[in-house]
């Protein structure tokens, strides 16, 4: 019998030397959808540029185009690297980073595996593995990563991980309980706090849609649209204002620019809600 789903795109980014987890990466996928499509009412959909992309020649380059056709529409990604991090773009230190890069950027959730089997020395491109140990510290510092030790722990790791995901992240349960889930991202109505609202509107009138959180000897300075948020108010007010921001991010409504916690923009998606609130407003 068919059924509604709501369809999440999960993009699977890596370098060229792990063409088995890949392919794992597909199947857990789908062995998720298998046990859980029907009764949650939703669908991973396992994205990448060699299944969701076709040739194309203008004037952007080959990763601009994998980046504004696939990853944009992603709301999930799992990276998996072992012995290389991929070619440079310009940008970033590979097609692979930099769609891990844009992906958190956008407040979206991404799980990065490592594996840990032997390496025969032979094969390895020492530069190639030294980019990936400045990678692989860079995502350390942005939270958890996950060593694998080899194909089959990849498959157990991701497939009890993914689940654990899908049922904790708070981006992805807004995304799978929406009310009409056949509704397109930018048309669902986000419900959360007066505050969170307000922040939105603020960053939304002004230019640069930018939100700046600055702190202090006294605590914590919000600033948005020429406002401040919660500088005069008690440290309860202040981490009012703290969460708001969280719930901006979390939804995916804003994305860390200064990579540092400090300065925010809004999103695609951030602009549709926001505008979306304001005629809400104006009724």
């Amino acid at each position: 019998m068919a059924y509604q789903a709501t369809v999440i795109p999960v993009m699977i980014a890596s370098p060229s030397d792990v063409p088995r987890e890949r392919a794992i990466a597909r199947e857990v996928i789908n062995e998720w959808n298998y046990v859980n499509s029907r009764s949650r009412q939703t669908v991973l959909m396992p994205t990448g540029w060699e299944t969701h992309s076709a040739p194309e020649i203008g004037s952007s380059t080959a990763q601009e185009l994998i980046n504004t056709r696939i990853l944009e529409h992603c709301d999930l990604l799992v990276g998996v690297f072992w012995t290389r991090l991929g070619t440079p773009t310009g940008k970033a230190a590979s097609g692979t980073a930099e769609e891990i890069e844009r992906h958190i950027e956008a407040g979206k959730p991404a799980l990065v595996y490592f594996s840990s089997q032997p390496i025969v020395p032979d094969n390895l491109d020492q530069d190639q593995y030294s980019a990936l140990k400045d990678f692989r510290k860079w995502c350390e510092k942005k939270g958890l990563i996950q060593v694998f030790n080899d194909a089959d722990h990849f498959r157990s790791l991701f497939g009890a991980q993914l689940a654990i995901t899908i049922n904790n992240n708070d981006y992805l349960n807004f995304l799978a309980n929406s009310e009409d889930s056949q509704q397109s991202q930018s048309e669902r109505t986000v419900t959360f706090s007066g505050e969170a609202v307000d922040l939105l509107l603020a960053a939304a009138s002004d230019e640069d849609g930018q939100i700046y959180r600055i702190g202090h000897l006294s605590g914590l300075r919000i600033q948005a649209g020429g406002r401040s948020f919660g500088e005069d108010g008690s440290r309860r007010e202040m981490a009012k204002w703290d969460q708001a921001l969280s719930d901006l991010i979390n939804y995916g409504l804003v994305q860390d620019v200064g990579h540092k916690g400090e300065v925010f923009e809004l999103t695609s998606r951030g602009y549709d809600v926001a505008d979306q609130a304001k005629a809400r407003e104006n009724n």
